[in-house]
């Protein structure tokens, strides 16, 4: 069955009770951040880093440890924030891949790990651009993908994250509402586009089954089917 955008909103399918700012932000900050996190989000703001909010962090941490990952793959390593979210979901014995192409940024998000108390040997940094490093890492060895580097490179970034992950993997994108702008047809700039068709091709996978988020700035999450031929 192949797969329609939604149609816009009318009076009619509006939700009753829609939900209100203030249950929003409850919601988004109902798992508390600590100093550590604090502290990075400090440093993200110095070098001009958008770290994944509160409430999408939460989610990366719930996911991890609802799979038990062990080898996760981070492409977009900013100064820690969303890495110390999927180390502290993951298994303790749990090995974090992070690539990003800034690798003044890497260092930062290493002082992060390192104030959280997390063993060096945990965390694999690989300074590069994610689709020369991708290629590189070894078919099916991962839990979890977590994408937030060039919203650009989405669409392949599922490629290589269906060649990395394991079956019953998840992929996880970042941004995937773009500030309110992939919901509304009339935006047609490069980058709403482009995740605009990925949700629509990880909607259409035969091998996939994806839900969308509307946390943060939006999450868009697949899991790789066990039995399903993917592509």
């Amino acid at each position: 069955m192949r797969w329609t955008p939604p149609r816009p909103a009318h009076q009619e399918d509006v939700i009753p009770t829609p939900i209100k700012p203030a249950s929003w932000t409850y919601a988004e900050s109902f798992v508390p951040e600590d100093e550590v996190l604090a502290a990075a989000r400090a440093r993200a703001e110095e070098v001009g880093v958008a770290p994944i909010g509160s409430g999408g962090g939460a989610a990366l941490r719930f996911l991890a440890s609802a799979i038990d990952a062990r080898a996760v793959v981070e492409i977009g390593t900013g100064t820690g924030v969303s890495g110390i979210w999927l180390l502290r979901g993951m298994r303790s014995d749990g090995v974090l891949t992070s690539v990003d192409i800034e690798a003044e940024h890497q260092r930062l998000a290493r002082e992060t790990f390192a104030e959280a108390g997390i063993p060096s040997q945990r965390v694999r940094t690989i300074a590069g651009a994610a689709l020369d490093v991708l290629p590189r890492l070894t078919d099916g060895h991962y839990d979890l993908v977590f994408c937030d580097g060039d919203k650009a490179e989405y669409a392949a970034y599922l490629t290589e994250a269906l060649r990395l992950l394991r079956p019953g993997g998840v992929v996880v994108f970042d941004n995937a509402l773009w500030h309110d702008r992939v919901a509304d047809p009339a935006q047609r700039d490069e980058e709403t586009v482009t995740i605009r068709d990925l949700g629509r091709a990880v909607i259409e996978h035969e091998g996939l089954v994806s839900v969308l988020l509307p946390v943060g700035d939006g999450l868009l999450v697949a899991k790789k089917e066990w039995l399903a031929e993917t592509e």
